[in-house]
């Protein structure tokens, strides 16, 4: 199977993944925080929606809500209509007006209807236990319902003020209509939201049609809040009915009456604020978003699913083959792109699930990161392994930890010391021994001379027959390269003596070294062709130290005059004077080194 095909299963796992998280909400808690950081940014309240709160200051005033007579809502309404100029447009009771109480009940109601623009609510009472509905979807059946008090019932429109909480508890959708069973098993009522009624009268009020707004296939929308807690202008009920607040800053506006101080219970967490907010703040909300026509439904979250796979597929091919700067610049790219179609999409109604294409292209890039990381870690312990037939292993580890490869392709300009070494009486071997004995004794000897190089952080550069080629400072700098390639060649001297005697005492034959060592300016770098290249030195200075080596005789190194004037203070030699060299037109001056000072 060709490596191409290895990546196909990667591409499928990473597409499938998107999808089944997104058709199933699996992460919908971490997807919830995220849209309400993204969606729900402040709009701007309406100013003419207003509230007239239940505070702790009115509290304070009356005492406890439950020991009210309704006296004192039928004086709010008399007292916010008593200018005909300068009356409000609608006023919304976000309070359960259950049962009768004393002689205050008729009053509030007569000033209802009286008023003819108050609305009141009544709630919705569920079963705990989940029902299949007439579309298939699993919901909570409404089982009954508190209504307010007969005569109230009679004179006011009337919505539920139930709110929806998602798994978290936080207030993000509404269900703007329920069936009801009868409780004889009869016809089923249908009963609206009190937002949704509010907005229904306040159209009814100027002229208008209202418009009905789209819900998702469990029939919940999504509330787009345009203000966050006590952004909306309010003020206390007992400021209003004792006079004290110019009820003409009321005119033609939406008052929406309700709880307002913590110990009442009707406060609720909301997805654009750590802080809870008033359920009459809610309902502001609501009806400010049926005013402006903004709500958003949950989209078909299986063609969403289909296209975010196909994206994450395409990225997961993308970051197997980009650059990893290339692939940061591609993810950001894609994570701000569905961010911004994805708010472009629910501030036009319709809504879909953010994070999960980010987190499978996140996890798809950072496998990307480790990939590269693992093969190119490869890569480089394979140039180390190739490194480790040439170069000295303590300059192979220096590499390992530092990490630097750059060698420079295409040669360079170096100063370098070149040593050659050679045996002697190697062909007059051959001739005498069996080949594989020969082979025997070869490896033997080029052994001890590649041990003594890399012993002296050289590297091996060629074995040409029975010579070799090693070079000092490259391709890696090395400090003290000349005293080290003199050091390396005394290192083979000496050790074939030891090993001369044991070949001759195993074979009968005795051979020798001959060295030679230059140093100066060199070209190092890739010599060859596209398809066969060698790194190697080349120059004036290889060519001397590989004439020096062939004027030597068995066990002697020769340096050049260059060699001499760089580290004489180190060794000890015997002066061999000017020898006329292949290739040179002038004599080179020759030293044989004899002692070397470590």
């Amino acid at each position: 199977m060709k490596k191409g095909w290895i990546v196909i299963p990667e591409v499928l796992v990473a597409g499938l993944l998107v999808l089944i998280m997104t058709v199933t909400g699996l992460l919908s808690g971490l997807d919830y925080m995220v849209r309400d950081k993204l969606y729900q940014i402040p709009r701007g309240i309406d100013g003419d929606i207003k509230i007239i709160a239940i505070d702790e200051h009115t509290l304070n005033e009356y005492g406890p809500i439950g020991t009210w007579s309704r006296e004192r809502y039928a004086k709010l309404i008399r007292v916010l209509n008593q200018n005909p100029d300068a009356k409000p447009a609608l006023i919304g009771f976000d309070i359960q007006f259950s049962g009768e109480v004393d002689a205050g009940d008729a009053a509030f109601a007569e000033a209802v209807k009286e008023s003819g623009n108050v609305v009141v609510v009544n709630q919705l009472i569920y079963d705990d236990r989940l029902v299949e509905n007439e579309q298939g979807n699993l919901v909570n059946r409404v089982k009954g319902i508190d209504m307010p008090y007969a005569a109230l019932a009679d004179a006011a429109s009337i919505g539920y003020s139930n709110t929806a909480q998602d798994s978290d508890g936080v207030v993000r959708r509404v269900i703007p209509m329920e069936q009801v069973e009868a409780a004889d098993g009869g016809e089923k009522t249908t009963w609206h939201m009190f937002s949704e009624v509010l907005y229904e009268k306040y159209c009814e009020l100027q002229g208008e049609t209202p418009s009905r707004i789209p819900t998702d296939k469990t029939g919940r929308t999504l509330i787009n809040y345009s203000g966050k807690p006590g952004d909306y202008e309010h003020v206390s009920m007992s400021d209003v009915v004792d006079g004290k607040i110019d009820t003409r800053a009321f005119k033609d506006c939406v008052l929406l009456v309700g709880a307002y101080a913590p110990g009442m219970q009707d406060n609720f967490k909301v997805p654009n604020s750590g802080d809870l907010m008033y359920g009459v703040e809610i309902h502001a909300n609501i009806f400010q978003s049926y005013l402006e026509d903004r709500f958003a439904v949950n989209g078909n979250s299986f063609v969403f699913g289909l296209i975010t796979a196909l994206i994450a597929m395409c990225l997961h091919l993308a970051f197997r083959k980009l650059k990893i700067w290339q692939s940061v610049v591609l993810l950001l790219a894609t994570i701000i792109g569905e961010i911004a179609v994805c708010m472009i999409l629910n501030n036009a109604g319709m809504t879909f699930s953010i994070i999960y294409l980010p987190v499978v292209a996140s996890l798809s890039f950072i496998y990307g990161l480790a990939l590269h990381y693992i093969l190119e870690k490869a890569k480089k312990q394979k140039v180390l392994s190739a490194f480790r037939k040439y170069v000295a292993p303590q300059i192979v580890e220096e590499i390992s930890k530092k990490g630097d490869f750059n060698i420079k392709l295409g040669g360079e300009n170096r100063d370098i010391a070149v040593l050659f070494v050679d045996i002697r009486g190697f062909t007059t071997m051959s001739e005498a021994l069996e080949p594989e004995t020969v082979v025997e004794i070869l490896n033997e000897y080029l052994s001890l001379t590649t041990k003594s190089i890399f012993d002296n952080s050289g590297t091996l550069d060629k074995f040409v027959g029975d010579a070799t080629m090693a070079v000092f400072n490259s391709p890696f700098d090395l400090p003290d390269y000349e005293f080290k390639a003199v050091c390396a060649a005394m290192d083979i001297v000496k050790g074939g003596e030891e090993l001369e005697k044991v070949l001759f005492e195993r074979y009968g034959r005795s051979v020798g070294f001959g060295v030679g060592v230059n140093c100066g300016p060199a070209v190092v770098g890739n010599v060859g062709c596209d398809f066969r290249m060698d790194f190697t030195a080349i120059g004036d200075t290889v060519n001397t130290a590989a004439r020096l080596e062939a004027n030597a005789k068995k066990g002697q190194v020769l340096i050049s005059e260059e060699v001499y004037n760089r580290i004489r203070d180190r060794i000890e030699v015997n002066p061999i004077g000017q020898i006329p060299l292949k290739g040179k037109s002038n004599g080179v001056m020759v030293y044989e080194v004899t002692k070397v000072d470590r």
